[in-house]
């Protein structure tokens, strides 16, 4: 066993292909840099500090937050640990701060997996993997999870890039989102409902940030020829960072951190986030996946910068 000391972050794993540079973390097999001929398309942090908001990380087995950290499923009712006390819910999933193992590795990527143990609030076994690719079109990164128990499992999976200004302000940045429709939440981030993305709603043209306070999910995502929906984020510098999931996910959340606790990291980025599902899906049953023994489920999404 290696004892040596490591960063905060984790152990670090740099990826290059020619100018584009990327470094993917143990712990939590996040996503710390991303950047293009020096340019960042992700806002980075320091190896030796914990990802201040969620920046980077795998959000698994659940995106976003339980309400009360509690769920009925298949008429068993479970309890969470509060991870989010001032909410008093259960956040962004189980793998965030664990130490993946690292399974494949190149000199352009890497593939992590990790196996999560049940337990109290969750007695599901999956084996959880992620494999970031550097590749000519930008970061290509495929997901998923493995049933290895004998019980259907509910399931979600989201992550969490903050896609970068570049030097500049996100006040000087434009921002633009390929949904239709804005989902409605009480005072605790939980969603209640939906409503038209109409008037200042509407993301889907591109929107000065700095008249944007977002932490908001969007759904009826809107795809291109390809089949692919994104997040843009253009700065002053007129190059844009761009996140894309393809048709595997359906959801996106909008974050411009102008709440969040670390009051460094307010309007550093734009979070741009592709979910298989949205907030409370444990609850709702909105688009929450029924893993079944044996069987896997995968995502894909990427990062570019245009």
């Amino acid at each position: 066993m290696n004892r040596e000391p490591a960063p905060l972050s984790g152990i670090q794993i740099p990826l290059t292909l020619d100018g584009q540079r990327a470094t993917v973390t143990d712990v939590g097999a996040k996503l710390r840099t991303y950047s293009v001929d020096g340019r960042d398309v992700i806002t980075p942090f320091g190896p030796d500090e914990p990802a201040p908001a969620g920046h980077g990380s795998v959000l698994a087995p659940w995106p976003n937050r339980i309400r009360d950290g509690r769920y009925t499923f298949d008429g068993v009712e479970h309890q969470l640990d509060i991870t989010e006390p001032s909410r008093m819910t259960a956040l962004h999933g189980l793998v965030m701060w664990q130490r993946w193992t690292v399974t494949e590795r190149d000199e352009s990527s890497v593939s992590l997996e990790v196996r999560l143990a049940p337990s109290g609030g969750y007695p599901f076994d999956l084996l959880l993997r992620v494999t970031y690719r550097l590749t000519a079109a930008g970061l290509h990164v495929q997901a998923g999870a493995t049933n290895l128990g004998s019980g259907v499992a509910p399931y979600g999976i989201g992550f969490h890039p903050w896609l970068s200004p570049g030097d500049g302000s996100l006040d000087d940045c434009t921002f633009s989102l390929d949904a239709a429709t804005k989902v409605v939440v009480d005072d605790r981030l939980l969603p209640v409902g939906t409503e038209p993305a109409d008037g200042d709603l509407d993301l889907r043209r591109p929107r000065s940030a700095r008249e944007l306070d977002l932490d908001d999910a969007y759904l009826d995502v809107v795809r291109d020829a390809d089949g692919l929906s994104w997040a843009r984020l253009t700065g002053a510098d007129g190059r844009t960072a761009a996140v894309w999931m393809d048709e595997s996910m359906d959801a996106w959340q909008a974050c411009t951190g102008d709440h969040l606790s670390a009051v460094a990291w307010r309007r550093t980025g734009l979070a741009a986030e592709p979910m298989s599902c949205i907030a409370d899906a444990f609850r709702t049953g909105d688009r929450l996946i029924r893993l079944e023994p044996g069987t896997s489920h995968e995502v894909t999404w990427g990062l570019t910068l245009l």
